[in-house]
């Protein structure tokens, strides 16, 4: 969303639905696509920070405590809203657990579609 909202914004682009499984703040009258006749239909992007499996705990908890710090701050969420971007500050535990399922999710689509790598 954060390349493609200015464009809406500006008049340039033309915004049918968010793919999203709930309706953006930023754009809260633009419906989902499952809203719009294809239901369950759910992908958004993610960013995540990762480190070496080898990290030592301490150091991904201070990671982690910093980078939670500077993502509560008003300013950078407000920054990141007004771009569509819907912060989740979760714990690494959150993390590991939300790519793993994003992993089965994918997985499960990959195999019910038979694609296969060339």
């Amino acid at each position: 969303m954060p390349s493609s909202l200015p464009h809406v914004r500006a008049g340039k682009l033309r915004a049918l639905a968010v793919t999203s499984a709930k309706r953006s703040r930023a754009v809260p009258d633009l419906p989902t696509i499952a809203e719009s006749g294809l239901p369950g239909y759910e992908q958004s992007a993610w960013h995540g920070l990762m480190a070496p499996a080898a990290t030592p705990q301490e150091i991904v908890a201070r990671l982690h405590a910093d980078v939670a710090r500077v993502l509560a701050l008003s300013e950078v969420r407000e920054r990141l809203a007004s771009q569509g971007v819907e912060v989740v500050a979760s714990t690494p535990a959150e993390l590991a657990a939300f790519i793993q399922a994003d992993i089965a999710k994918y997985a499960k689509l990959v195999r019910s579609a038979g694609i296969k790598i060339d």
